[in-house]
């Protein structure tokens, strides 16, 4: 099984708002999530894709429009 990083969401929060500012300063397209390990796509990746995947992905630029509710 996989072990998650136990964290407060407020400091979880804090720590994905300055990973992402810190990939997008370096032209990243993505960064590891701190508390699980995967990999996140920055806002400016979805903005060179050009269009919402519909995957609710956490800086979609474009306002989930293809996410189904």
């Amino acid at each position: 099984p996989r072990h998650f990083r136990q964290m407060s969401t407020k400091s979880v929060e804090a720590e994905i708002e300055e990973l992402h500012r810190l990939a997008c300063a370096a032209g990243s397209t993505s960064y590891k999530d701190p508390a699980t390990g995967y990999t996140v796509f920055t806002e400016e990746f979805h903005k060179k894709r050009g269009k919402c995947c519909g995957n609710a992905c956490r800086h979609c630029p474009f306002d989930y429009v293809n996410v189904p509710e």
